[in-house]
């Protein structure tokens, strides 16, 4: 039906007043007075996520340098990270993990390669061997230095970019480059005020590297040697080095002479493949004693003795405290063994230069026909053990270490002995008691045994090697190993000094010489 042209021009300023509120905010439907810019809580959270992820591409694409360190190629790389510190990757060797300070960002040095004609050099003058420590603590710093520059440039670099493809605004994306540099200066201020330089002492081996604790050097040589971080650095690169060069026969560990060394064990559980370990670490370590502070066996029955035979062949004497799984069966059968030395009820024996006095358990729990007596009996077995303790000191014969299983047991002996060593909680401690007496706690050298087998994630295998001076008897420093369980097939071991023993204190004397 045709239209009057009164009605079609209607229609027409109806949809010209239309086009003219769509251009006048005031006029335009409630709908879309509605739709409000982002919060800026929203645009503060999406700038900072910008500026987080283009920093970490442009470390991850161009944020490393590669430098030489001695007679070694090197590759540093600044990584983001939650717990900070420092990883040295010596492929194929393995990796040191070093706590070298805190925050969000971590150093990584991948050893690339050994320059044969640098490593020649030194062949040839081996008078250059001398200073490679001062040259490599040189080439370090350089790299460094390096380092930061090219992290500050990847990171302004990468957020810049991310920020432009982002906001299409070029101001949007300079104060994205602005706080990632501010970032990265912030991490910079948080890992120079938590600086450890004392972290080398004590690293984390892992890989092959932790078949090689000579790569830190001996207990004595540690605490005299490494002052400052740089110079430590340096002697761990330069043994390194050492390492490269006889790739296929990893040198064996040697112990400084006048230290005794002393491997811990306890709650093996029945795991036959301690026995192999323990063997292993015994002629790797050059062990002189070793010590079992209990729950060998897991239910003591008569049937499992069978189990303690390959104690006679492990190389070094062997001193043994009952655990609450092992019985008194358990306990003479293992005394029929001419290098097992059993102590309890605060017997005192001599082993390898070492005075030990020890207690077994009190309670004997796979037997469910006696009531158990739980921690007033552990504490009581405590006492009585530092009672002994006491009368062997007055009767002039000091006990340098004493065992009990349980730690509550252990602590007991607070003031009477310097070291006391338990294990029962599965697990790895030390502790210095308000006496001054220090507790060592090992942790499952079976891997809690078979039973692990009913966990997700089987306990660990572990194990201690503890070095005493020969002359003061005292701790020097321990290795604590830490394998894979059930299944797995990792190694760690980690370098640890007590605080007397740190860079500063006075180290223990040397023995006197003797005369043949």
């Amino acid at each position: 039906m045709a239209r009057s042209p009164t009605a079609a021009i209607r229609v027409l300023r109806r949809a010209l007043r239309r086009a003219r509120g769509a251009r006048d905010p005031r006029a335009r439907p409630l709908a879309l007075q509605l739709v409000q810019p982002p919060h800026p809580v929203a645009r503060a959270l999406g700038l900072v996520a910008v500026v987080l992820l283009g920093a970490w591409l442009g470390l991850l694409i161009v944020g490393s340098v590669r430098t030489p360190v001695g007679p070694m190629d090197t590759k540093m790389t600044l990584r983001p990270s939650l717990t900070g510190g420092t990883k040295i990757n010596v492929s194929p060797l393995g990796a040191l993990e070093l706590d070298s300070h805190t925050g969000p960002i971590r150093l990584d040095v991948d050893v690339d390669r050994l320059d044969p004609d640098r490593s020649q050099a030194l062949v040839d003058h081996p008078e250059r061997i001398s200073g490679l420590q001062d040259e490599v603590a040189r080439d370090v710093e350089h790299g460094t230095v390096d380092l930061a520059l090219r992290s500050c440039v990847a990171v302004v670099s990468g957020a810049t970019a991310l920020g432009l493809a982002v906001y299409r605004r070029p101001r949007r994306a300079l104060a994205a480059g602005g706080l990632a540099l501010a970032l990265l200066m912030a991490s910079g201020v948080s890992a120079y005020a938590t600086w450890n330089p004392k972290s080398v002492l004590e690293p984390r081996f892992s890989g092959l590297l932790s078949s090689a604790p000579s790569v830190v050097g001996n207990a004595r040589s540690i605490v005299t040697e490494f002052d400052v971080y740089q110079q430590e650095l340096a002697r761990l690169v330069t043994n390194v080095t050492k390492l490269y060069d006889v790739t296929s026969t990893l040198p064996a560990y040697r112990p400084d002479p006048s230290t005794i060394r002393v491997l811990h064990v306890s709650d093996i559980h029945l795991n036959p493949a301690s026995w192999k370990i323990i063997a292993s670490l015994v002629k790797q370590y050059r062990i002189s004693v070793i010590v079992d502070t209990g729950d060998t066996m897991d239910h003591g029955s008569t049937a499992e003795n069978a189990f303690l035979d390959p104690v006679a062949d492990l190389g070094a004497p062997y001193v043994w405290i009952r655990g609450n799984h092992d019985s008194k069966e358990t306990q003479r059968y293992l005394g029929r063994f001419k290098n097992v030395h059993v102590l309890d009820e605060g017997r005192a024996a001599t082993v390898a230069g070492l005075r030990f006095a020890g207690t077994g358990d009190p309670q004997y729990t796979p037997d469910r026909s006696t009531k158990a007596l739980g921690d007033p009996a552990e504490r009581l077995a405590g006492i009585r053990l530092a009672s002994a303790l006491r009368d062997q000191r007055a009767a002039g014969t000091p006990v340098d270490v004493a065992l009990a299983h349980n730690p509550l047991a252990a602590r007991q002996t607070d003031g009477a002995v310097p070291l006391v060593l338990s294990g029962h909680v599965h697990h790895q401690e030390m502790e210095v008691l308000p006496l001054g007496t220090r507790l060592r706690i090992e942790g499952s050298t079976g891997g809690s045994g078979l039973r692990a087998v009913d966990d997700k994630e089987p306990d660990p295998v572990e194990a201690s090697v503890l070095y005493l001076d020969r002359t003061t008897k005292r701790l020097q420093a321990w290795d604590e190993i830490r394998l894979g369980g059930l299944g797995l097939t990792t190694a760690e071991v980690s370098r640890h000094l007590p605080a007397e023993n740190q860079p500063g204190a006075t180290p223990s004397p040397s023995p006197p010489e003797v005369t043949p």
